[in-house]
């Protein structure tokens, strides 16, 4: 079964932190990533930018309404995922608590349809 691990942290321009902090978050990232593919789990996953570069549609009179910025205003917003296929729940949470998160983590099955 297929599980979203989704990651919260503060906004971070990653382009300005000092190399030495990229690099270790990206390390830990792949050590992530090596342990998922020596325990044989199929994952795949993306950071994403900024909130500040989001564009959030609401719906409105005439449809839909661009704005800028994330759905709601937090101090912790959305800053990647992985998708992880493993055998149930509790295995996604143990996988979870090991994925390297600043603010939080949400873990929630993805629905697959029957057709």
């Amino acid at each position: 079964m297929k599980y979203m691990i989704m990651l919260f942290e503060r906004d971070t321009d990653w382009g300005s932190v000092p190399e030495e902090a990229l690099d270790e978050a990206l390390a830990e990232h792949g050590r992530f990533t090596t342990m998922l593919r020596e325990r044989g789990i199929d994952y795949y996953g993306e950071a994403v930018k900024d909130s500040r570069e989001a564009v959030t549609l609401r719906p409105s009179g005439d449809g839909l309404a661009a704005s800028d910025g994330p759905f709601a205003q937090q101090e912790a917003q959305l800053s990647g995922f992985y998708v992880v296929d493993v055998k149930d729940l509790d295995e996604a949470v143990e996988i979870a608590r090991q994925c390297p998160t600043a603010a939080g983590t949400e873990v929630r099955p993805i629905w697959e349809s029957a057709a």
